[in-house]
């Protein structure tokens, strides 16, 4: 298990055209951009080599999808081994005919790579109809243990779900990178956007407090149809705290140490994995808790 003092992450946001070539060479840019900037873990925002193509039910962009290994891991594989980073990638996957998944690759320095985590949280929702295309992920949570330090990779959907981040934690991960591809509809108020990026940033700010764990999520930016994917990329520390921000508008590539020291510290007096009640858990894994079944005091 490679645990790192510290570790320099890259955070990629970017905007998308319809053309799949030339947004895997802004990528490929931005890539060596970041490492030239001292980045030693990049990722990049989720489906980064297409427009959002979820916002519609459309059997023609099925042949967007990528095999794992294919052409586009062959090319980031070999980019990594060039700038000796690591490289989160996040794409959409043909696992084989009739069957796609939103999934994340990783490669470690020397261009190997890792494994893949495959995004178990598929939202339905207008103008995200992910379920449409990706089947949930069914390998499990994912931890690797690169070059760099140990990290966890889950994707957009699941930043909702506390026992994602906690698996994803207890399994070791040092930081945990969200690829994202989240915004606002363009009928929506101001006041109404603002809340549901607060509500956004606050809940992942939320899993980095109860694990004690850094988070890095990386979203999309620009306007794509009637969808303004808000950016806002950011970085919190193990306290919850908002280490980095990046605007809502606009491109950004950042680099940010995180300083992994300080988990052990912040686990030791805020000792929440120590005292969690694991036996008493198991409703959790109910779909709901039916009041007829369960013990109601009052």
């Amino acid at each position: 298990m490679m645990i790192a003092k510290t570790i320099k992450a890259g955070m990629i946001q970017m905007t998308c055209c319809p053309e799949k070539a030339s947004n895997l060479g802004k990528a490929k840019k931005n890539v060596r951009e970041a490492a030239a900037m001292g980045a030693k873990v990049i990722c990049l925002q989720e489906l980064f080599s297409t427009t959002y193509f979820c916002w519609e039910e459309n059997y023609d962009n099925f042949l967007l999808a990528d095999a794992i290994p294919g052409p586009v891991t062959e090319t980031f594989g070999k980019l990594a081994r060039e700038l000796d980073v690591v490289i989160i990638a996040s794409l959409f996957e043909k696992r084989a005919e009739g069957v796609y998944h939103n999934t994340v690759a990783v490669f470690d320095a020397d261009g190997s790579l890792m494994g893949i985590y495959r995004k178990h949280h598929i939202p339905d929702d207008p103008g995200y109809y992910e379920k449409f295309y990706f089947a949930p992920g069914d390998g499990g949570y994912k931890v690797f243990d690169t070059k760099y330090g140990r990290i966890g990779t889950l994707i957009c959907w699941d930043q909702w779900y506390p026992e994602a981040a906690r698996i994803t934690s207890l399994m070791g991960a040092q930081v945990i990178f969200y690829p994202t591809a989240i915004g606002w509809a363009s009928s929506q108020p101001e006041a109404l956007n603002r809340e549901q990026y607060d509500a956004w940033q606050i809940i992942q700010r939320g899993h980095a407090v109860a694990n004690g764990v850094f988070v890095v999520s990386v979203n999309r930016t620009g306007k794509e149809g009637e969808m303004n994917f808000w950016g806002g990329s950011f970085v919190a520390g193990p306290f919850g705290e908002l280490l980095y921000k990046a605007p809502h508008d606009s491109e950004v590539i950042h680099v940010h140490e995180l300083d992994c020291s300080r988990t052990e510290a912040i686990r030791v007096h805020w000792p929440f994995l120590r005292d969690r009640r694991i036996d008493s858990y198991g409703p959790v894994r109910e779909r709901y808790i039916d009041k007829s079944k369960s013990e109601v005091v009052g």
